[in-house]
């Protein structure tokens, strides 16, 4: 398990670098989050990584409530302010929409599973930018799935 843990985080830091930051990358934030529904919970913490934002567990507890739940296509979530929609689900990922965003693009959110973690990318824009949000997200699962496999 530390192995594993050692190989995710420098593959995390080595993605973060390249694809998560505020002015010209393709993700503005993005969160690493320990799912694994048939393991115990409690003896991991809910964030394995984050950049780009402060988020805590109680903040992510709702969103991991919902994708628990399985009611993709019939319920919204929140990660904090912030009220997505389910615009698209996939094999193993999904994307939603802010509903309530301030922002004149939008917003929205790449979520991936691999493994047994979480990748939530946030992005800032509409259809071009989800598109290289979801360029970035697929580059880490490929990255990661290199040593897990």
């Amino acid at each position: 398990m530390a192995t594993d843990w050692l190989w995710a985080r420098r593959a995390w830091e080595k993605w973060v670098t390249k694809h998560v930051g505020a002015s010209g990358k393709q993700v503005q934030a993005a969160l690493l989050l320990n799912y694994d529904p048939s393991g115990p919970s409690r003896l991991l913490p809910v964030i394995a990584e984050q950049e780009g934002t402060r988020l805590t567990a109680v903040d992510m507890q709702p969103f991991l409530d919902f994708v628990k739940r399985g009611n993709l296509q019939t319920e919204f979530f929140s990660i904090r302010p912030n009220q997505y929609l389910v615009t698209s689900i996939h094999e193993n990922w999904f994307c939603a929409r802010c509903v309530n965003s301030t922002k004149s693009g939008g917003e929205g959110v790449i979520v991936m599973q691999i493994g047994a973690y979480l990748l939530v990318c946030m992005y800032d824009g509409s259809l071009a930018s989800a598109s290289q949000a979801m360029v970035a997200a697929d580059q880490f699962a490929v990255q990661f799935n290199r040593r897990t496999h």
